[in-house]
């Protein structure tokens, strides 16, 4: 199975070191692959050091994809986690 979605980053300090361990713990947390892009530059989900590398800031569109048994389930946990601004104070 296969998922895809592009969510907003809409905390004010964009895709730091702390957002990018919120996704990458959260796609360890699941079994599908995952794939993060931004601008035209694609890394592995899973990985807190690739993820910096995308240098996105706020308001840049973050598209995630997703293969595997719980793809779905993994992307719609993804969306919330950025539309809710990584629990950071908005």
């Amino acid at each position: 199975m296969e998922a895809q979605r592009s969510v907003r980053l809409v905390n004010p300090t964009g895709l730091h070191a702390r957002p990018c361990h919120a996704i990458a713990r959260m796609a360890q947390a699941f079994q599908s692959e995952l794939r993060v892009s931004c601008e035209g530059h694609e890394v592995n989900g899973r990985s807190i050091l690739e993820l910096m590398t995308l240098c996105a800031p706020f308001e840049a569109v973050l598209s995630f994809q997703a293969r595997g048994e719980d793809a779905e389930a993994l992307i719609s946990a993804l969306a919330t986690l950025v539309e809710g601004g990584f629990g950071e104070h908005l």
